[in-house]
């Protein structure tokens, strides 16, 4: 994972997966079997989205989930 942003970690919380199974659900609601999926497709997509699923799957792959659930109580109140 290259980088961090510090945005990335609110954008992860209130964007909505645009397309696929998913559709509409915040992007750190995404199950990890999904993110999964991306990673023996061949990777995530390309650009921003692409990362901000990649560090989802990173906080999920590493069993920080109570981040994204701060994260939630801040910007979703």
């Amino acid at each position: 994972m290259e980088g961090l942003k510090p945005e990335y970690l609110k954008d992860i919380v209130t964007t909505k997966m645009p397309f696929g199974k998913y559709q509409g659900y915040l992007l750190c609601d995404l199950p990890v079997s999904y993110l999964e999926w991306f990673v023996a497709k061949g990777g995530f997509p390309a650009g921003k989205l692409g990362q901000l699923l990649s560090t989802v799957y990173e906080i999920k792959l590493n069993g920080l989930e109570d981040i994204i659930n701060v994260l939630k109580n801040n910007y979703l109140k």
